[in-house]
């Protein structure tokens, strides 16, 4: 899981093997597999870069 920031400033934690597309639009839109979507304050570059972290993280540890 990814830590993010919604546009109120909550922090939240994103399983990021449920997001489907991402999408920005002033703010970044996260559409997930369930139907849901989540808006965060984080930029599409930083979201991209967390994934990778997080999955380069899983990997290794295998």
């Amino acid at each position: 899981m990814i830590k993010l920031k919604r546009i109120n400033g909550a922090e939240i934690l994103v399983n990021v093997d449920l997001i489907e597309i991402v999408e920005h639009h002033g703010d970044t839109i996260i559409h997930l597999t369930n139907g849901n979507k989540i808006v965060v304050s984080d930029s599409l570059e930083s979201l991209q870069k967390a994934i990778i972290e997080y999955k380069k993280a899983i990997y290794e540890k295998n």
